[in-house]
């Protein structure tokens, strides 16, 4: 007597047991609830990890994102810092241009990048300016009685640029050693601290090598 199920082996399929339909995979077993569309767990010991663009499911062999910092400005929505604001990590070009832009707003705060790359950018320029005016004016030159070196007509036009320089940045640099102070939360008052000779200037050269401190943001204005 024929089987019915030889049609069934002589085709290569496996035959599914009586009342599963063909296709469908093994129920769970007794007391398991079936689970449908979820990824398949991972090996033994290997934990799961979640791709950003699977909005949320685990994915398996990926590394995890988690050590990525935050992105995106602490201030507005992709756009530049704004200038009341002190700018961390600034560059030269922008500390000087903040510098001239703040002229003698003694609001707000700098960061230490703001300040130094100013405070370099004006000594480098001082002291060439100061190297080639004594070539300049050594020509010509007299010495006092004292030791001290006159010198001579040369050194005139480089006397000027620097006379220029200094007062035309003195009341920039004000402001910008009080918003410094600020950044360290600190009051801008204490900048009266450097008209005491040696031990002033040393101390506000310690206070603005200081990192800044959340709570000087109350010094902060601002605009539209």
């Amino acid at each position: 007597m024929t089987d019915r199920n030889d049609g069934a082996d002589q085709q290569g399929g496996a035959v599914p047991p009586y009342g599963q339909p063909d296709g469908q995979a093994t129920p769970p077993p007794y007391g398991q609830q079936p689970t449908y569309g979820q990824p398949t767990p991972p090996p033994y010991g290997q934990q799961p990890t979640y791709d950003q663009q699977s909005h949320g499911q685990p994915t398996y062999g990926q590394q995890p994102p988690y050590s990525q910092p935050p992105q995106g400005p602490p201030y507005g929505s992709g756009g530049p810092v704004p200038l009341w604001a002190p700018l961390y990590g600034a560059g030269p070009v922008d500390a000087v241009k903040r510098f001239f832009t703040k002229y003698a707003d003694f609001s707000g705060r700098a960061s230490r990048s703001e300040y130094w790359w100013v405070v370099l950018a004006n000594g480098v320029l001082f002291f060439a300016l100061s190297i080639v005016g004594f070539v300049a004016g050594y020509p010509g030159s007299t010495t006092d009685v004292d030791g001290t070196l006159n010198p001579g007509p040369g050194f005139i036009p480089f006397g000027i640029v620097l006379a220029i320089l200094f007062f035309g940045t003195f009341v920039p640099f004000l402001s910008l050693g009080v918003r410094r102070l600020h950044d360290v939360d600190l009051s801008g008052w204490l900048l009266l601290i450097s008209l005491f000779p040696y031990l002033g200037s040393f101390v506000i050269f310690i206070l603005s090598l200081l990192g800044p401190k959340p709570r000087g943001a109350r010094f902060d204005r601002p605009t539209a």
